[in-house]
């Protein structure tokens, strides 16, 4: 997403410059947020592809980049060939997160191939699923799974679905929702092995417990793929700002011409004045873009706060900001539950915003953060929606 963002970008400003695109995928870009979401929900596949440049570009799918000489301006792939460039984005992403167990028996849900691989488990029918993973994708994708018929068991170690993310109130009611949508939730169990028994499969948790799946999908995070940059000696920022390619505010990567952005990249963003790694969609399509921007020779800073969302049944939320449950939380809901706002605040400043069932405001959320005035509940109560 990233990468066709910022061709688009390239092209806006330089018309004519030739533009190469190398990707380990087999694919050509598409959106990633449909694979868990509105495909399950009975749209087409058709709207996952992302427009490209028409003119002057060419795209060299299914192979990596494996060296990367910044001094000579050259690559290598793992094919052998070289490529030459003027300037460079690295926009190589993120690897899903393994476990040292289960092997291919595993899909770490990611991509289109495996999309596929779990829609031909669908077709099936009558089959079990075991989701590892009580976060973004595992809630998603165990929702699209359940909506599509199929029996779904959601195996994760923290208290809740979102543990981590929403306040500990709203994670217990979206975990009781989920077991009645039929979903199996067992929170609480760290899985420590995937074993093959007779036709099927056996997820044994630490305390001894076992669950009989047929198959099963991980969706437990993803690392950056910092390892090209890092052998090329590109500056790497630290666990606290992610962990991804140190970049500035024009998306420079600390070398020449070479630029970071999207999954892979820790920039700084003044409105909560820290380094971020985002990995959602709208900061992979306006860093892209800004990165592009920049390529063309056309000097814009990112400083975009980028806002996320996801569908979970027919709950559905928009958010931007930070969204961490050990921050102070301030819910001012609607209806409980149901439609709502929550504040998440650190000494009175807002951080992060989740508009919960309450669309159309992410924008006035982003001014509430950027402003960083200190606010007391009774300011924020009815303040969203404007």
């Amino acid at each position: 997403m990233t990468a066709a963002a910022a061709a688009q970008a390239i092209r806006e400003v330089d018309g004519k410059g030739s533009i190469g695109m190398i990707g380990a995928e087999k694919h050509r870009p598409y959106n990633r947020p449909p694979l868990t979401k509105k495909l399950w929900q009975g749209k087409p596949e058709d709207i996952i592809w992302r427009e490209l440049p028409q003119e002057n570009f060419e795209i060299v799918p299914g192979c990596r980049v494996v060296e990367l000489d910044p001094q000579n301006k050259t690559l290598r792939d793992d094919a052998g060939r070289s490529y030459h460039y003027q300037r460079l984005l690295l926009a190589t992403g993120g690897s899903p997160r393994r476990l040292p167990f289960g092997g291919n028996d595993i899909v770490y849900f990611r991509t289109l191939d495996d999309y596929h691989t779990v829609r031909a488990w669908a077709g099936q029918k009558g089959g079990r699923v075991g989701v590892i993973g009580g976060g973004f994708i595992g809630s998603e994708i165990a929702a699209g799974l359940s909506m599509n018929g199929e029996q779904v068991v959601m195996a994760f170690p923290g208290s809740g679905i979102g543990a981590l993310v929403y306040p500990g109130d709203l994670s217990r009611y979206i975990t009781d929702y989920y077991r009645q949508k039929g979903v199996e939730v067992r929170s609480g169990l760290e899985i420590q092995a995937v074993e093959r028994r007779g036709n099927g499969l056996v997820l044994r948790a630490k305390d001894g417990q076992e669950i009989e799946v047929d198959h099963v999908i991980a969706g437990i995070g993803i690392r950056p793929n910092i390892e090209l940059a890092q052998a090329a000696g590109l500056q790497i920022a630290g666990p606290e700002a992610g962990g991804g390619i140190l970049v500035d505010e024009t998306l420079g990567a600390g070398h020449p011409d070479i630029y970071a952005a999207g999954d892979v990249a820790s920039f700084y963003n003044p409105a909560l004045d820290r380094y971020l790694r985002i990995e959602h969609e709208d900061n992979a399509n306006n860093m892209g873009r800004t990165a592009g921007l920049n390529m063309a020779g056309r000097t814009t800073p990112y400083h975009h706060l980028p806002y996320f969302y996801s569908d979970l049944f027919d709950l559905g939320y928009e958010a931007v900001g930070e969204l961490n449950a050990r921050l102070e939380t301030f819910a001012d809901w609607k209806e409980p539950y149901q439609k709502g706002v929550i504040y998440y605040l650190k000494d009175g400043r807002v951080r992060g915003v989740l508009l919960w069932n309450t669309w159309d405001q992410v924008e006035a959320a982003r001014r509430l953060i950027t402003e960083g005035r200190v606010y007391e509940e009774n300011e924020l109560k009815g303040r969203l929606p404007e």
